[in-house]
């Protein structure tokens, strides 16, 4: 009977032992896995802007190779680069200010239209059809030395389209 009790004692003692130990593995993945998101949190995050995407400075690319009366779509910088008859530009937003969708630009129409609603926009961003209640948005655009570049960090609300906005080489 003792060796009964024995090999009993033996089998509990080793699964025992074998329990402690997994339930000390158990316990360094999770600490491995807090120290991980402690990590990953305090961790400085990568500047935007340097990879000319959404959310900070795009080179849309030289101001001269751009045809007048012409849409460009840029799908990173989330905009269209917009050059008038008269040479100007300006970098609308591609989101309708009805409720957001995408617009896109029908060439053989000249006009950005609304796949969502219906609403249509003139090559100035202003409303030709609602239910838009304004125009597009607008990004703040610069040209340097002949290179034109957009900032997408803000957009601009605006009521109406007017001649200031337009930006000039």
């Amino acid at each position: 009977m003792t060796d009964k009790k024995e090999k009993i004692e033996k089998t509990t003692e080793s699964r025992r032992g074998f329990l402690k130990k997994i339930w000390i593995g158990l316990g360094f993945v999770a600490l491995a896995e807090i120290v991980g998101v402690i990590f990953a949190y305090l961790k400085p995050r990568k500047q935007q802007g340097k990879d000319e995407s959404f959310g900070g400075v795009v080179t849309a690319g030289v101001g001269n190779d751009f045809k007048n009366d012409s849409v460009t779509a840029f799908r990173r910088g989330q905009f269209y680069l917009v050059r008038l008859e008269d040479g100007g530009f300006l970098a609308l937003s591609r989101k309708c200010t009805h409720l957001g969708c995408t617009v896109p630009w029908v060439e053989s129409e000249k006009q950005f239209k609304c796949p969502c609603h219906s609403s249509s926009f003139n090559i100035k961003g202003e409303v030709l059809q609602s239910p838009a209640p304004r125009p597009l948005d607008i990004f703040d655009l610069f040209i340097e030395n002949g290179v034109v570049k957009v900032n997408t960090n803000k957009k601009i609300k605006r009521s109406r389209f007017e001649t200031s906005q337009v930006v000039y080489s």
